[in-house]
C-alpha cells in the first residue's frame, strides 16, 4: 500500500500538481485521503525521501525538493576560480561569485608534500589559499590551492595576501616569475561529506551526503610541480566534463553530410570487421616516397 501511495505522490510531483517547494499535507491528512494508517504513510514518505523527491524539515513539515539545474564543470588546466581567473558568468546566465580568499602558511606534509615533491623529513613551508564558490548565491564548491613558499620569497608577494588575484594565479606567476604551466594532472574521487562540507553545501540528510573531490597538480616546463589544487563539489548539483580538442556540437553533427561509398570498394564494416583475424599487407606510394604497412583486422580488438 505504501508503494502505491508513494507512486501516486511521485506522479503529482513530476506532473507539477505538487510544485517544487510545496508543502505536503500532514501524515494525518494523507492517511485520511488514502485510507491508510500513519505507519503506511510514513513508509511512503520515507521512500520518496530516498529518491530525493521530498525532504522533511524538523518542526516545519515535508516539502517537495526544488530541482537543481546541474552546473557543468570542465576538468582541465583552466578551471574556474582563483587558479585560472574568475568567470563572470556560468551556464544559463547564472552568476558566479567567490568569497574572499583565506591565506595560511603551513608545513607541507602528507598529500601536499607528496604532490609538490617536498621531502617530509626536510621541513618545508607552503602557502595555502582557500575560498568558497557560489552560483546565484548558492554554495557550489570549496577550493584550496597550495604553492611553495619560495615563490612569494622570489617576488610573487601577492600569494601571501588575502583577496582575489583578478588575472588568476597562473597568469600572475607567469608574469612575475616566468613560471609557466606545461602539463597538468587531475584525479577525481567520491566520498561522504564531512560535517563542515554538509553544513556549507546544505546537503539533505540521508539523501545528498556525497561530495566529489578533484585533485589537480600543475607542472612547469622543468617538470616540477608548482601548484596543488583541491576542489570539493556537492554531488547533487554538478556534472563534470572532459574535452580534448575541438568537439562539434550535436547540431553540427546532424548537418554534416554522410560520407559516400565509392563504387567497387568495400564498406568500412566489411574492411575492418573480419573474422577470424587475418594479417594483410598494404602499400601506398606518392611520388618518390613509398610506405608499407602490415595490419591485422579483427572485430574482437574493437572497443565496441
Amino acid at each position: 500500500m505504501y508503494r502505491v501511495i508513494a507512486e501516486d505522490l511521485r506522479g503529482q510531483i513530476e506532473t507539477g500538481a505538487l510544485e517544487p517547494g510545496a508543502q505536503l499535507p500532514t501524515d494525518a491528512e494523507l492517511g485520511e485521503t488514502y485510507g491508510a494508517s500513519r505507519n503506511t504513510i510514513r513508509d511512503a514518505i520515507k521512500l520518496l525521501a530516498q529518491f530525493g523527491l521530498i525532504e522533511t524539515r524538523p518542526g516545519q513539515g515535508t516539502f517537495v525538493v526544488r530541482k537543481i539545474e546541474p552546473l557543468v564543470n570542465a576538468i582541465g588546466p583552466y578551471l574556474p576560480g582563483e587558479v585560472a581567473g574568475r568567470l563572470a558568468e556560468v551556464a544559463s546566465g547564472r552568476l558566479e561569485t567567490f568569497s574572499e580568499s583565506r591565506v595560511e602558511i603551513q608545513r607541507a606534509d602528507g598529500l601536499v608534500a607528496k604532490e609538490l615533491h617536498h621531502a617530509e623529513d626536510a621541513p618545508s613551508v607552503v602557502i595555502s589559499r582557500h575560498e568558497l564558490r557560489y552560483v546565484d548565491s548558492a554554495p557550489w564548491s570549496m577550493q584550496t590551492a597550495f604553492y611553495p613558499m619560495e615563490y612569494a620569497d622570489r617576488g610573487a608577494e601577492r600569494l601571501r595576501r588575502a583577496g582575489h588575484i583578478e588575472t588568476g594565479v597562473l597568469s600572475y606567476l607567469s608574469d612575475t616569475l616566468q613560471v609557466r604551466m606545461e602539463t597538468w594532472q587531475a584525479r577525481l574521487s567520491a566520498r561522504w561529506a564531512d560535517q563542515n562540507e554538509s553544513d556549507f553545501f546544505r546537503l539533505r540528510p540521508g539523501g545528498g551526503g556525497f561530495v566529489v573531490e578533484i585533485f589537480h597538480t600543475y607542472y612547469e616546463r622543468s617538470r616540477r610541480p608548482f601548484c596543488f589544487l583541491v576542489t570539493v563539489y556537492p554531488a547533487d548539483r554538478n556534472l563534470f566534463q572532459v574535452t580534448a580538442g575541438s568537439v562539434p556540437s550535436l547540431g553540427e553533427l546532424r548537418l554534416r553530410p554522410r560520407p559516400r561509398r565509392v563504387a567497387g570498394l568495400p564498406s568500412w564494416h566489411h574492411q575492418h570487421l573480419r573474422s577470424p583475424c587475418q594479417p594483410e599487407s598494404c602499400s601506398a606510394s606518392s611520388g618518390s616516397t613509398r610506405m608499407s604497412v602490415r595490419t591485422s583486422s579483427c572485430s574482437e580488438n574493437l572497443p565496441f
